[in-house]
């Protein structure tokens, strides 16, 4: 697996479990999951040379993000590598306007886009506020601009034409809520859809996941999860694909594509027959894939970001006494405020009380008592 996040981390306790043999290329030997894989080698997944060697004697080759130069992927396969997913779907996951030019070509819904190199473009395109976006790179409300008026995007346009930045104009969607599917594909074409998500999302962050999305009618949840896998079919997906959409008036609109374990489907840990780590790997291996039913009626995964105190592990005591049933994750990274530094996940049979917990558990970890 390139990268050497708290993904890699999480998929290594799915592959003790099956006897697989994982080997990371991290850009730090104190990384996430360099700190819990032996089979650790550092280097920079920009470079040729280190992903060649990397990739050496490796059965395939996955990802836990999308920012590996997609001429080095398609060398790797050139050199006969498998890659999975391969720089063909990877590509989607890369380039937000590849990702909407294609979505749309195929008719899977979409919001408005066009590309925008100056102020110009952003008037042409229409209503206020607008968003803008870069083509590629933004992640955790990196790279999204919602602008106001014509001196906001301005702005950015310019500064985004001063560092290089490509740009995307988004019309600004008056969504509900905004929900996830997460599915599998394997190379022999099998296809695993887990329940349709709710996030909930602040200052562009996922705080909090409800598996299923509470109030979701049941053939809005089919009808996401068909599309999900339709996608993953039509890209030629192999492996995980998250799919983030918003639920509008006139139904869903795919936001973003991620094809990797992805945060919204973290509470497949306990909440899941399968992790979505353990699906990944059969996936990306060719087995068949597992079962994606729920252990539970509910499970809501928060997500802990750091504080300002970073001495985490005495407040463990607290939440571990106080609900024995919350699950506590963190990820071996250095605390710093705002960042993601672990998750909790919370199961039960009463959605309000499930979320209680989880909301408690992630605030206690973070802030201690108040």
């Amino acid at each position: 697996m390139v990268g050497g996040g708290q993904l890699a981390r999480m998929t290594q306790q799915a592959a003790i479990g099956l006897g697989v043999t994982l080997r990371v290329l991290s850009d730090s030997a104190h990384a996430s999951a360099a700190r819990v894989i032996s089979d650790v080698r550092v280097g920079d997944h920009r470079s040729l040379d280190d992903l060649s060697t990397f990739a050496k004697d490796c059965d395939v080759v996955t990802f836990d993000h999308e920012h590996v130069p997609g001429e080095r992927i398609r060398a790797l396969e050139e050199a006969g590598t498998a890659c999975r997913p391969g720089s063909a779907a990877l590509l989607y996951a890369q380039d937000k306007q590849a990702m909407r030019e294609r979505l749309s070509g195929l008719g899977v819904p979409v919001p408005r886009f066009a590309p925008v190199a100056a102020l110009a473009d952003a008037e042409e395109f229409g209503a206020w506020p607008l968003v803008l976006k870069a083509v590629r790179g933004g992640y955790d409300g990196k790279g999204v601009w919602v602008c106001e008026s014509p001196a906001e995007a301005r702005a950015v346009i310019e500064r985004a034409t001063a560092e290089g930045i490509a740009l995307l104009a988004e019309e600004h969607v008056p969504f509900r809520r905004e929900l996830a599917a997460l599915v599998a594909r394997s190379p022999y074409g099998q296809g695993a859809a887990y329940p349709i998500v709710e996030t909930v999302q602040r200052d562009g962050i996922c705080h909090e996941v409800i598996a299923p999305a509470p109030g979701l009618d049941a053939d809005r949840a089919e009808e996401a999860q068909r599309l999900a896998l339709d996608v993953a079919d039509r890209l030629g997906v192999t492996g995980l694909l998250a799919v983030e959409l918003f639920e509008t008036d006139r139904g869903v609109l795919v936001n973003e594509l991620a094809m990797r374990p992805h945060n919204s489907g973290h509470w497949t840990i306990e909440g899941a027959r399968t992790s979505q780590f353990e699906q990944h790997l059969r996936a990306v291996l060719d087995l068949p894939l597992g079962d994606t039913r729920p252990t539970a009626p509910y499970a809501v995964m928060a997500n802990v970001l750091g504080g300002d105190d970073p001495l985490i592990y005495p407040r463990y005591v607290h939440v571990m006494a106080h609900d024995p049933g919350v699950k506590v994750h963190f990820y071996g990274k250095e605390i710093r405020p705002g960042r993601k530094i672990g998750h909790v996940t919370a199961l039960g049979d009463d959605l309000d009380d499930v979320r209680e917990r989880a909301r408690h558990a992630a605030d206690y970890l973070r802030n201690g008592p108040r």
